[in-house]
């Protein structure tokens, strides 16, 4: 059954890259895809991007740049710098010392209010990794598997990519399961020693026999996520319209939504308000003043209507009482 879901997640992204490991969540794909890439490549160092999220684990922590969340904890098993996102010399600046193991980023940044990463700098940091040995490593985790519209953000925008990291939907939302999909070269540490890494739950065969299904059920829904992509940004472009005295920015694309309000309590209030009126939505904590919004491939149109309804009304609540304080 494992060797099966490998198969089949191979070929679910063309054969782009070809070997698979399976984890039991995202924390668990980021550690074992950057102790993949130090140890195939020999170096230390990893490369991450300020705003990124990754996991809350040890190692993964360790490229989650918001101070929030190590709190408490110094040190790391890691050497991590973190990039500016805008900055195209970055790869090139750190990768300069030789001691460059990796580039690990999010196309679309979650936790961090919904941020697309630039393309043109997302090549530019693929091709420089690539001229000095570094691998790397796209963590679509949030972002794939339709999310945010592709199979996988990174492999569409054509990045030559070491690794794309997934998981989330992949169990069919039922059981645990994440996967690192990358190259022969990543894997080859794995190929030399199956024990290097592993857990006792990993590649789990009841995990594994949802996958099949949970990426045919994706597919099946992928023309309808177009059309409910088209009317939340439809809506949510008229909410930013109607509501800019109170909202700032509208940012996404896809299933993957954030909505930047002015300040972190008009931004709580919503989520608040929403809340009572039946419909649950994710606030950011890397950044308070955005609530997220991930619609999933099921709904319906006249839900989405709805849902962005109840955004506009919890939105004018929400300027009305900050406007009495």
């Amino acid at each position: 059954m494992t060797a099966r879901a490998a198969a089949t997640l191979v070929r679910y992204f063309e054969g782009a890259l070809p070997k698979v490991y399976f984890g039991l969540n995202g924390a668990d794909a980021v550690e074992v895809a950057v102790k993949l890439a130090r140890l195939a490549s020999g170096r230390g160092r990893v490369l991450a991007v300020r705003g990124g999220f990754h996991g809350k684990s040890t190692g993964a922590l360790a490229l989650t740049h918001s101070p929030l969340f190590r709190t408490g904890l110094r040190g790391s098993v890691v050497d991590v710098v973190h990039a500016d996102p805008e900055d195209v010399e970055a790869v090139e600046r750190a990768a300069a010392p030789g001691d460059l193991a990796a580039v690990v980023f999010e196309p679309v940044q979650g936790e961090n209010g919904v941020v697309p990463l630039p393309p043109a700098v997302l090549r530019r940091w693929c091709a420089d990794a690539r001229r000095h040995g570094a691998f790397v490593i796209a963590d679509e985790i949030q972002c794939g598997l339709r999310r945010c519209g592709e199979r996988s953000v990174a492999l569409a925008q054509g990045l030559p990519v070491d690794a794309v990291l997934v998981g989330k939907p992949l169990g069919g939302g039922v059981v645990p399961l994440s996967a690192v999909v990358c190259s022969e070269e990543l894997y080859a540490p794995l190929e030399a020693d199956p024990f290097l890494h592993s857990a006792t739950f990993g590649g789990h065969p009841l995990a594994c026999a949802a996958l099949p299904p949970a990426l045919a059920a994706i597919e099946q829904l992928a023309s309808h996520g177009v059309e409910l992509a088209q009317a939340m940004a439809e809506g949510l472009g008229r909410l930013g319209s109607r509501r800019a005295g109170a909202v700032r920015e509208v940012r996404g694309r896809g299933l993957l939504w954030g909505v930047d309000y002015s300040s972190p309590h008009l931004a709580g209030d919503v989520v608040l308000g929403l809340a009572d009126a039946g419909l649950l939505v994710s606030p950011c904590l890397s950044r308070p003043t955005t609530v997220r919004l991930l619609p999933s491939l099921a709904c319906g149109l006249p839900e989405v209507a709805e849902a962005l309804a109840a955004l506009d009304h919890a939105t004018a609540e929400a300027e009305a009482r900050c406007a009495e304080r």
